[in-house]
């Protein structure tokens, strides 16, 4: 899964798109005022399409693995602990790796490693947290796995705690450092790809804040 980010994140698609992939990242750019509202609903749209086709996708080539009962469509639900947990896990987890993106892409030295760094932590949180929440952080992934399984258990969590801490995160960041210093939503801006976003690297007098050299052509 983190080296699919990474991929992801650094391929042409992911450069064209920003490579947000999850509609809570995408709303958290819009709450920093970075994504256009129409784009915002049909950024939305094609996460929760493209999460249900990747998922029957995955049923027509690995079918017999995909709806045995122990991998059940690979569904998020509350762990052990419960609902409350999974919900707390979900926010801390949804905290943390929006509060590195803003950190990172907007760090000239660290910019062009944002994508490394998001594969790492969700390598990490699958490791560490899965056994909480199933390690969702993403809505449109948990209900693609709900629908087919018709498994609804706390779906609520993975549709507010995402949401929640992500929100945080950018509280947090533009307390910390401004809102102007949110350049742009795309996790990988270091390209050539058009970039449909208020991108802060087009009009650098207007935030009075200098590029960094490597994006002075883009």
């Amino acid at each position: 899964m983190g080296l699919i980010a990474i991929c992801i994140i650094y391929s042409p698609w992911g450069k064209q798109s920003g490579a947000h992939v999850n509609p809570v990242v995408t709303l958290t750019f819009f709450r920093l005022g970075k994504i256009q509202p129409w784009d915002v609903i049909f950024y939305i749209l094609a996460h929760f399409i493209g999460g249900l086709l990747g998922l029957l996708f995955a049923v027509v080539v690995f079918r017999d693995a995909v709806i045995n009962p122990s991998i059940n469509y690979i569904v998020t639900i509350p762990g052990a602990g419960g609902a409350g947990v999974a919900f707390l896990a979900e926010l801390v987890i949804s905290f943390g790796v929006m509060l590195m993106i803003l950190f990172a892409s907007n760090t000239p030295k660290l910019a062009p490693f944002t994508g490394i760094f998001a594969g790492v932590m969700i390598a990490t949180y699958i490791t560490v947290e899965a056994p909480l929440s199933g390690t969702s952080m993403n809505p449109a992934r948990t209900l693609a796995s709900a629908i087919p399984s018709h498994n609804w258990t706390a779906i609520w969590v993975y549709f507010t705690a995402p949401l929640l801490g992500m929100l945080l995160a950018a509280e947090l960041y533009i307390r910390l450092k401004g809102k102007r210093a949110v350049r742009c939503a795309k996790l990988h801006h270091h390209n050539n790809k058009r970039c449909i976003f208020r991108c802060g690297y087009r009009h650098p007098e207007v935030d009075k804040i200098p590029p960094p050299a490597e994006y002075s052509q883009i």
